[in-house]
């Protein structure tokens, strides 16, 4: 899989500009603010539909702009690529594939995937259980599109849930409503929760075994945690189904009593620990960044195996605080797919030791060096 090159028009600084891409290792420098990691979320959204730093379009538009666009083409799967994205201010965006309307993000995975790796993502280790779910979730969507859609479904119930346990006290015939949701949220949850016991399961492995490479030793530990009722996340839909209606109804009063939803797949989270010990409590802030980064590169490694070709990887001013060692490291580890590196130095000695393009970003144009 491979990106060969992106058109930007109006998106984030980029008033219109184009670049080619090597299909091995692409070096992005430019000094700070000139448009390096908006490339890469340009790239990222062109895969996955999704931006890694807003949540609204209308951020992604340039100042100046009433759309913005984002024209990528490559080769995945045996076929030529062209996916186009445009974003509209006050609008609903428009998403194509070779010539084909999307309904949804989840499709633009058949055509291009990607994992991501920025500063943000050392918060997997030290923060709370919903940036570890973020984790599961851009993948497994990417993965499977029956999975987006259950989350998608599962996120909609979770909302009307949560708003009827806010509302009911003023309006006590809300509570009428409230088994049927229930149900909803126990039935997606129990598809979430089999999907995420079976990623995390492959996660563990991986990132256990690049993380002993990594760290010279250390073992990584990565375990699935969800509602306290569910026995075996590898058992059929309909045990985990009744599993989690059990736990929703023995949390029911709660629930009244707080106004907030306690139980569902909302809850899960994936335990790190390093050497047996909790992470979040004892990793020092390499160890985090080390668990982290073997995180990813398993991630990155499940794709490959679910679909045969690896994915494009983004890696965001990531070599900046590691040592000499690491770096070599992780150079030597992302071989063999597509890779963009965003770096402020040292672009040259990078693109000499993996025989990579550099593109250079001033002022949101972009020019690769042959």
């Amino acid at each position: 899989m491979r990106a060969d090159s992106i058109t930007l028009e109006g998106f984030r600084n980029y008033a219109l500009s184009s670049c080619s891409f090597g299909g091995g290792v692409n070096v992005i420098v430019g000094d700070n603010a000139q448009g390096k990691t908006n490339l890469l979320e340009a790239l990222y959204l062109g895969a996955t539909g999704r931006s890694f730093r807003t949540r609204t379009d209308k951020e992604l538009i340039g100042f100046d702009r009433d759309f913005a666009l984002i024209s990528l083409r490559g080769f995945s799967y045996e076929r030529e690529r062209k996916t186009e994205i445009t974003l509209r201010r006050g609008g609903r965006r428009t998403m194509v594939s070779n010539g084909v309307k999307l309904k949804t993000a989840a499709e633009l995975s058949e055509s291009f995937s990607a994992v991501l790796f920025c500063p943000e993502d050392l918060g997997l280790i030290r923060e709370g259980a919903a940036v570890r779910r973020k984790l599961m979730d851009g993948c497994l969507c990417q993965l499977w599109p029956r999975y987006a859609q259950c989350l998608s479904l599962f996120n909609r119930a979770y909302e009307q849930k949560t708003r009827i346990l806010r509302d009911w006290e003023e309006n006590p015939e809300l509570l009428d409503l409230l088994p049927e949701y229930d149900v909803q949220m126990a039935r997606y949850s129990a598809e979430l929760i089999r999907y995420r016991g079976a990623y995390a399961k492959r996660l563990a492995e991986e990132a256990r075994r690049i993380h002993a490479e990594f760290s010279t030793g250390e073992e990584l530990g990565c375990t699935y945690r969800t509602v306290k009722t569910v026995t075996d996340t590898s058992a059929d839909v309909e045990t985990i189904y009744n599993q989690v209606l059990e736990h929703t109804r023995s949390h029911s009063q709660a629930e009244r009593a707080s106004g907030l939803c306690l139980s569902g797949a909302h809850k899960d989270d994936l335990e790190i620990t390093v050497n047996g010990q909790d992470a979040r409590a004892y990793a020092s802030q390499g160890q985090c960044r080390t668990a982290a980064l073997s995180l990813k590169l398993a991630e990155r490694e499940i794709h490959f195996t679910r679909r045969g070709e690896y994915p494009i990887l983004l890696l965001d001013d990531v070599l900046s605080e590691l040592d000499p060692a690491r770096q070599s490291f992780i150079l030597n580890r992302v071989m063999g797919g597509q890779v963009f590196i965003t770096c402020c130095e040292d672009a040259g000695l990078i693109a000499e030791r993996t025989g990579g393009r550099i593109i250079t970003v001033r002022a949101g144009a972009m020019e690769a060096q042959e």
